[in-house]
């Protein structure tokens, strides 16, 4: 069996070297003095710390992982609720209705988010949601959200209608149903959504640059972005927040890996 997969191995090393190389790269930079003019492909014989030293103290990362983090759990809580308690009789209730509700959550999904970046800001404005974390929330779970239904729908499928039938039986109604029987078998698949809409809200850009305007709440993209500038950038504060930023999501990753692969491959069943 591994002579027959030998091929896989070949093709994985290029595809990994691809993900990790900008990695690399990023902390290359990151530990490299300004005036080391030595290909960003070698890393330094030395470890200069002031561009991580400028990150923490003139470059308000932590303000921004500390206003990323309330954004990324707002929304990860949010979705999970609500796309998990959606899916559910999505999945069980076999309907023309519920198969257009399906259809038109998907359809968001093709909607680029900048096409319509006008009149998003003209609704925002209406309801004093710009430069709050309820605004940049309900913008992220406007295009998470349908996701995040789509993959527990799917679970939920894979999952014997007899849980549902036995709960019936024992006198539990939907609600209950949900919350004591179904919910619990959804863990590898939170761990997915969790992970897919965690990084997507954490690395959002598009939505902090134009709805969080004052430096009262600041995203972690918007922290790295403050040392680019038209004239003059320091690339290595910019790389050393970048690092510092990254570490969050490569540890959830790594705790929650397991899971979201099981998930994936469940929730992709049907």
């Amino acid at each position: 069996m591994k002579q027959k997969n030998w091929w896989r191995y070949i093709v994985s090393v290029p595809i990994i070297f691809l993900y990790l190389a900008p990695f690399f790269i990023l902390l290359t930079v990151a530990f490299k003095h300004p005036h080391d003019a030595s290909s960003r492909w070698v890393m330094p014989g030395y470890l200069y710390l002031e561009h991580f030293n400028t990150a923490l103290e003139s470059g308000r990362i932590l303000q921004g992982m500390r206003d990323s983090f309330i954004i990324t759990l707002l929304t990860v809580v949010t979705i999970v609720i609500i796309g998990s308690m959606a899916a559910y009789p999505l999945a069980r209730r076999i309907s023309k209705l519920n198969k257009f509700v399906r259809i038109l959550v998907m359809g968001v999904m093709m909607i680029p988010p900048l096409s319509i970046i006008v009149p998003l800001y003209r609704v925002m404005l209406i309801f004093d949601a710009i430069n709050t974390y309820q605004g940049v929330v309900f913008l992220l779970l406007t295009y998470q959200l349908p996701l995040a239904i789509f993959i527990f729908t799917n679970f939920i499928r894979s999952l014997t209608p007899a849980l549902d039938e036995a709960a019936a039986i024992d006198g539990c109604d939907l609600l209950r149903t949900f919350f004591s029987i179904i919910l619990p078998q959804l863990k590898p698949v939170i761990a997915t959504v969790t992970i897919l809409t965690g990084v997507t809200a954490w690395n959002d850009y598009q939505f902090s640059r134009f709805f969080l305007q004052s430096n009262r709440i600041m995203s972690v993209t918007q922290a790295v972005s403050g040392f680019f500038a038209q004239v003059n950038s320091n690339i290595g504060a910019a790389a050393a927040s970048a690092a510092i930023g990254v570490l969050p999501i490569v540890i959830i990753f790594l705790f929650l890996q397991k899971y979201f692969i099981k998930g994936m491959v469940d929730s992709a069943v049907k």
